[in-house]
């Protein structure tokens, strides 16, 4: 297993905006009713200085309990019966005045991370190695953002600079914004998680957006593994007022450790479609290529939600992804193994550290994302319990100690936002 680079299509839903991370992120928030407004003013940084956090915390329950404590295909949920705190935040952010097209303005995002996330989110040569224990420190984001005024343009220029999300495929690392509590095979397998570099982003007309840019390769910080550059770029169409939008990526660059030419490359589409004021239709469709060794992965996630009220959001995941080379998908059970291999360290690996080989993996899923509310200071609440089925389709026995077809799993996570 290595860390995944991407070519990524994504069909969303969303008006548009000024900041395409951003944007991306907030089309595939499919838990809301596609009230953009709303929503971006959760995710990209609202207008002015403010600070914020959240904290996430979780279980997931595997009913074979098997002997290595692994639930096999997953990352951030992979500890079988065992409670994790996944994500405590701190944030500070400035937020683009809204207004701004026609002026300059910057923005900026820094955010602390210290969680058992942060074993598979921590870029390389950013306190990837300070510790081997499951609770990691991390600075996910922090990135400084310059808007320019162009004429013959809706919206301008923005220059990103630094260490940001890459924000490819319908699930993401940030917690506040995904269906449920365990992500599919396409987020673990067929994604990165963030990059570091400078991005463009040309708001051309209202349904277009154009971007490019370059980084040092997937989950690489302020060490490289190849001493080698990736391209990150693509567009963003949205049409049918509101209710449909287009995003095309390409992230394409060496990511191999001491291999500077062979390129690793992911397409990623991702189809959002408003169906009504409450039934939200979100498709993702994956495909990753690593050129070194000739190896494919691909496969489809569908979502459906459904909005019962506002404090109450049902949902429901189908998923295929095959690792037709047995190259992308394993399991990793020592803290640090992750990073070592994104490293290329000549480590002694967990004996629990295996690959799935050349299997098909199904899954479904079917949850609740409940919001009480909550008194100040505190700015939200999510509780999400679900329930998974995986299965191999090919007749491989990848699951519950590398001997089983299929894996059931129940699990529950909590988000306090403040």
């Amino acid at each position: 297993m290595r860390p995944i680079l991407t070519l990524s299509l994504v069909l969303t839903v969303t008006p548009s905006v000024k900041n395409a991370s951003a944007d991306e992120m907030a089309m595939r928030k499919p838990a809301q009713s596609m009230a953009m407004t709303g929503m971006m003013e959760m995710m990209s940084p609202q207008p002015g200085f403010r600070l914020y956090g959240w904290i996430e915390a979780g279980i997931t329950g595997n009913f074979a309990f098997p002997n290595d404590n692994q639930n096999f295909g997953r990352l951030l949920d992979d500890r079988s019966n065992e409670p994790l705190l996944n994500q405590f935040v701190l944030g500070a952010e400035r937020g683009l005045d809204p207004n701004m097209a026609d002026r300059f303005d910057w923005a900026f995002r820094i955010q602390f991370l210290y969680g058992s996330d942060t074993r598979y989110l921590k870029s390389i040569g950013l306190f990837d190695l300070v510790t081997d224990a499951l609770i990691q420190p991390d600075t996910p984001e922090a990135w400084f953002l310059a808007h320019f005024p162009m004429s013959g343009t809706t919206g301008g220029l923005d220059v990103k600079l630094g260490e940001f999300m890459t924000c490819l495929g319908a699930d993401m690392s940030d917690p506040r914004y995904n269906v449920f509590y365990s992500r599919d095979y396409i987020f673990n397998f067929g994604c990165p998680f963030y990059g570091t570099g400078a991005l463009l982003t040309l708001h051309a007309v209202p349904e277009l957006d154009l971007y490019a840019g370059i980084d040092r390769g997937v989950n690489v910080a302020l060490e490289d593994n190849n001493d080698s550059v990736s391209f990150y770029g693509g567009a963003m169409m949205n049409c049918c007022k509101g209710k449909a939008c287009c995003v095309a990526k390409l992230h394409a660059g060496p990511e191999d450790p001491r291999d500077n030419h062979d390129e690793r490359y992911l397409s990623d589409i991702v189809t959002t479609w408003k169906i009504t004021d409450k039934l939200t239709s979100i498709t993702d469709i994956n495909f990753a290529y690593e050129e070194s060794v000739n190896a494919k992965g691909y496969g489809i996630a569908q979502f459906l939600t459904y909005a019962i009220n506002d404090c109450c959001t049902v949902g429901i995941r189908g998923e295929v992804w095959r690792d037709a080379d047995g190259f992308f998908v394993a399991q990793f059970a020592s803290n640090n193994d992750f990073i070592h291999f994104e490293r290329g360290d000549d480590s002694v690996f967990d004996p629990r550290t295996v690959g799935g080989g050349r299997t098909t993996y199904g899954a479904i899923t079917a949850g609740l994302t409940i919001k009480p509310r909550v008194p100040a200071p505190l700015t939200g609440l999510m509780i999400r319990p679900e329930i998974r089925y995986d299965r191999s389709l090919n007749g491989t026995d990848p699951l519950n100690d590398s001997s089983d077809r299929d894996m059931f799993t129940a699990a529950v996570d909590v988000v306090v936002m403040f």
